[in-house]
């Protein structure tokens, strides 16, 4: 005990340094270190009229591995529109990094709950030389089961995961977005007691679609992916008097942090591009084109925290993208620094982009461009071919006879591989990739074959009215829904016509 309040005192010295609280007006206590599980504090005086010119710092640090709950019980500060004049901030970890700053507010009416993604969370109190008003009073405490969570993103878990929860525990979390944005909730873990009817322990989602909404999940089995339908989400954890389990773990994503773009072509950027982005969020941004569709990605802009001096890869800050709609979908490249990466293609309809970062360090973000192209597999049989020559090492046999695209001969010399059929090339396989040659040999004297076919060629189409891949315009906004193009007769489903070759994709 005495050892965790100990690296508490040493984390929360080196975080607060020669800060904000080192700034408070002569004669004036406020401010400092708040180590203690629970506690209370207020502005200088209250509840009557705080002084002029005052700057104070609180610095709440509780045990790692917790969270903070920061509630305001009081509030009446100077209003502004743009709260410039006296105000209060509240910061998801070290004030001295805007990357962390949750928001300001002035007035009378009081901020909401706030949960910090750590065990770190800062306050700060400023007044200027003109009118005073009563001031603030707040608690705070640690390891709180629920909360109003309004962050761009976070981690939602059940309490004391990944040990197992306590019985007879009922939780509550509000998960709310800024503006008229939507909530996302992805599970990453899940493994609770279990029942037909999971009427014993449950986490219910309630703000979702459909079936989803308000409906029960235990046992083993990862709940689905959740999008609310409005701009908030809550999420019930209960568990009864016995038996129990490891719990949950899930990430939410808000507002500009989680996107699902359809249209096929767009831009956007990191959250508050070109300003520097936010401490600990973890965004996801997700392509989703009709199948059929691949989707390429252009870097405009990147400026991420480097990569680490001692490994030399991306374990701070970093973007990465996925052949897919999960992380779990294959990685198609992580990057940091500010090196503009060059463009990525999916294999399929859907990718996903991820920015991670962590709690220090922040820079202006990135700005991508994407575009979707439509695939399509030329449906060719086999073309015949004609009598022709077969080469084996230094000697030659000619074929005794030609059905399709199978070339049969007498008394092969040896089982040396084949070097090439005469013959067979873009005439016989027109806009398509080099002929494909198997050669089945036997022993020598025996019959052999060698069995040549067409390959069909991937190719990209652009859709009609897109323009050129590489024209990179716009920054910051996704663009407009242009709409889904028909599909080009060459591409439509049994369709046998050659293809025209566009060049190299």
């Amino acid at each position: 005990m005495l050892a965790e309040l100990g690296s508490c005192l040493l984390l929360a010295v080196a975080l607060l340094g020669p800060g904000p609280g080192a700034q408070a007006m002569t004669g004036v206590k406020c401010g400092g270190v708040l180590s203690a599980p629970s506690g209370n504090f207020s502005s200088p005086n209250f509840p009557r009229l705080y002084p002029y010119n005052t700057e104070c710092s609180w610095l709440i640090v509780v045990a790692e591995g917790s969270s903070v709950l920061l509630t305001f019980h009081a509030f009446d500060l100077e209003y502004h529109d743009a709260c410039g004049f006296d105000y209060l901030e509240v910061y998801n970890g070290a004030s001295g990094d805007k990357g962390n700053l949750l928001g300001r507010f002035c007035g009378r009416v009081p901020p909401p709950p706030f949960t910090s993604s750590w065990h770190v969370m800062s306050v700060v109190f400023h007044s200027d030389k003109h009118v005073a008003s009563r001031g603030f009073s707040a608690g705070y405490q640690k390891d709180v089961c629920g909360g109003v969570l309004t962050g761009l993103s976070g981690v939602l878990t059940s309490p004391e995961y990944p040990d197992s929860y306590p019985n007879n525990v009922e939780c509550r979390w509000v998960i709310r977005a800024a503006g008229p944005a939507t909530v996302k909730l992805v599970f990453a873990d899940f493994q609770m007691e279990g029942n037909e009817e999971c009427t014993y322990d449950y986490v219910v989602v309630l703000g979702g679609p459909g079936p989803a909404h308000g409906h029960h999940y235990c046992g083993s089995t990862r709940p689905p992916t959740l999008v609310s339908l409005g701009h908030e989400l809550q999420v019930v954890f209960k568990s009864d008097f016995n038996i129990g389990g490891r719990g949950f773990k899930a990430y939410y994503f808000s507002g500009e942090c989680q996107e699902v773009y359809t249209a096929v072509r767009g831009n956007f950027s990191s959250p508050q591009y070109p300003s520097s982005y936010p401490n600990n969020i973890h965004c996801h941004w997700t392509i989703r084109l009709p199948p059929g569709y691949r989707v390429k990605v252009f870097f405009l802009d990147l400026d991420l925290e480097g990569p680490s001096s001692l490994t030399r890869t991306c374990d701070f800050d970093h973007l990465a993208a996925f052949d897919g709609a999960s992380e779990e979908a294959p990685l198609l490249g992580n990057w940091c620094g500010h090196h503009l990466p060059a463009p990525v293609t999916s294999s399929h309809n859907q990718l996903l982009l991820l920015l991670h970062t962590d709690r220090s360090t922040t820079r202006r973000g990135f700005s991508v461009a994407y575009i979707g192209g439509l695939v399509c597999i030329q449906n060719i049989s086999p073309p015949s071919l004609p009598p022709t020559q077969v080469v084996m090492g230094r000697e030659t046999a000619e074929p005794q006879q030609s059905s399709g695209s199978r070339v049969t001969w007498a008394d092969p010399p040896s089982r040396a591989s084949v070097v090439s059929i005469h013959k067979l090339g873009e005439e016989s396989c027109p806009f398509l990739e080099q002929p494909l040659l198997e050669f089945h040999s036997r022993e020598p004297g025996a019959m052999g074959s060698a069995t040549a076919s067409c390959r069909a060629r991937e190719r990209e189409l652009l859709p009609h009215g897109f323009p050129d891949p590489d024209l990179r315009t716009g920054t910051g906004t996704a663009g407009a829904d242009q709409g889904l193009p028909g599909q080009p007769e060459l591409c439509r489903p049994g369709s046998r016509q050659h293809l025209p070759d566009p060049g190299p994709l």
